[in-house]
C-alpha cells in the first residue's frame, strides 16, 4: 500500500491560491493565509463566510486544522493585539488551539467559477459574462526560441505549468520557423556548436500567455525542459484583460419572467427571509446581472449594459433612488444571502481536487452560521 504524502498548510494556500490567485484581489483586500504555521499537517478544513468565534468553536468541534473563510479576520494592519477586541480574541483563540485562518474573499469573487458563477447559476442565469472586467496588464506573453525538434517538450512544460490558458480553452500557443545565431563564449558549454565558433541554427520560435502570478513557476519549467545553456526569451506586458476574470455577473433567463416572480425565486433560491425590491413587480425581467456582497457600485454598469435587474446586497437609499432614475430594478437580498452559497461551492470544489489529486484532508462546511439580520 502507497503511503500517502502529508497535505500541510502550504499546499493548501498554494492549491487555494491557484483556484483563485490573489492577484485577482482589490488593492484594499487582504486574501490568503492569516493565521498559523505553513508547515502544520492538516487534515480536516471546515469552510464558512465568516471567521467568527463560533465558526471557530465549530472547527475545534469537529476536529479541523484550518478555517477557511470568505470574509478576512484581518483587513487592515494591526496597531496592537489583545483579547480585548473581536479581531484580537479570535486570534488569540486560533493560535492556541492550532487553527489557522485562512480567506479567499475578492479574488473568490472576480475568479472565473467563482462566487458569481455559482451565484448566477443558482439563480437560472445562463452565457454569463462578467459586470465588470478586471484592469488590464495582469497578463504577459512569453517568447522563446526553441531548437527544431525541441518545440513539442518545451510546449508540453509551458502548458503544464499553467502558461496557454484562455477562456475556455488551454495549450494554446504560436509556432514560427526561423534561424538563431549565435557564438558560444570560451567558458561556455554549449548544447549546440562550439566555443569561439559563430553558429545557424534552425529555431522555432514559441509564443504563448501566462497570467503575472505564475511567471516564476512557467520559467522555472521551460528552463528545465529547454536543451540550451541559456535560454532567449522575451517578457511582454499585455493589455488584454483574462476571459471570464471580473466582478459581477450579467447574463439571461431561459424565458422572461416578471420581477416578483424572479424575486420569490431569488427568496426560495438563496434561502432569503425578505428580499428589497426596488422597480415594477409587473415588469417583464430577460437579462439579469448579479454581484455577491456589496454591489451598487456595479449598478450604473448594469444599467448601461441594458440589465433588467441586479442582484445584490448592501443597497443604501440613494444607491436605490440612482438604480430607480436609471430604470434598472435591484433585488437586495442581503450580504448573507448573496454569499453563504460559497460555502458549500468552495467545499465542493476542493473535495473535488482533493479526489483528483489524491490528496488526503477532509472538507466540512459550517453549519452554525446565520444572517446577523432577522425579520419580525
Amino acid at each position: 500500500m502507497t503511503q500517502q504524502t502529508t497535505f500541510r498548510l502550504q499546499d493548501l494556500t498554494g492549491l487555494l491560491h491557484k483556484l483563485y490567485p490573489p492577484s485577482l484581489a482589490e488593492d484594499w483586500d487582504n486574501v490568503g493565509l492569516q493565521v498559523g504555521d505553513p508547515g502544520m499537517p492538516v487534515e480536516r478544513i471546515l469552510v464558512a463566510l465568516d471567521p467568527t468565534e463560533a465558526s471557530l468553536d465549530e472547527a475545534r468541534r469537529r476536529g479541523a486544522q484550518a478555517l477557511l473563510c470568505h470574509h478576512p479576520l484581518i483587513f487592515r494592519p494591526l496597531k496592537r493585539l489583545t483579547p480585548q477586541d473581536e479581531t484580537g480574541r479570535i486570534l488569540f483563540r486560533a493560535v492556541r488551539e492550532g487553527i489557522a485562518v485562512l480567506c479567499a474573499h475578492t479574488n473568490l469573487d472576480r475568479a472565473r467559477d467563482g462566487l458569481n458563477d455559482w451565484l448566477a447559476a443558482r439563480l437560472g442565469v445562463l452565457a454569463t459574462q462578467p459586470l465588470e472586467t478586471g484592469a488590464p496588464g495582469n497578463l504577459l506573453k512569453l517568447v522563446v526560441f526553441v531548437p527544431a525538434g525541441y518545440e513539442d517538450r518545451v510546449a508540453h512544460a509551458l502548458h503544464l505549468s499553467g502558461a496557454g490558458h484562455i477562456g475556455g480553452y488551454d495549450r494554446c500557443a504560436f509556432r514560427a520557423t526561423g534561424t538563431g545565431t549565435f557564438r558560444p563564449g570560451a567558458e561556455s558549454t554549449p548544447f549546440i556548436g562550439r566555443p569561439g565558433e559563430s553558429e545557424e541554427v534552425r529555431e522555432v520560435r514559441l509564443e504563448t500567455v501566462l497570467p503575472r502570478e505564475l511567471t516564476t513557476k512557467v520559467l522555472e519549467k521551460m528552463r528545465k525542459a529547454h536543451p540550451y545553456e541559456e535560454v532567449a526569451f522575451d517578457l511582454i506586458p499585455l493589455a488584454n484583460s483574462r476571459p471570464g476574470i471580473g466582478l459581477g455577473r450579467i447574463g439571461r433567463l431561459a424565458a422572461p419572467v416578471t420581477l416578483a416572480n424572479f424575486a420569490a425565486r431569488v427568496k426560495q433560491d438563496l434561502r432569503c427571509q425578505a428580499p428589497r425590491l426596488v422597480g415594477d413587480p409587473a415588469a417583464a425581467i430577460s437579462k439579469v446581472a448579479v454581484c455577491g456582497g456589496s454591489g451598487a457600485s456595479l449598478i450604473h454598469e448594469a444599467a448601461r449594459q441594458g440589465a433588467d435587474v441586479l442582484v445584490t446586497g448592501d443597497v443604501k437609499y440613494h444607491e436605490a433612488r440612482n438604480a430607480e432614475s436609471l430604470g434598472l430594478a435591484l433585488i437586495d437580498a442581503g450580504h448573507f444571502a448573496t454569499e453563504r452559497l460559497m460555502v458549500e461551492e468552495l467545499a465542493a470544489r476542493l473535495q473535488q481536487v482533493a479526489q483528483e489529486r489524491r490528496l488526503n484532508f477532509v472538507i466540512d462546511t459550517a453549519e452554525g452560521e446565520a444572517d446577523p439580520f432577522q425579520t419580525i
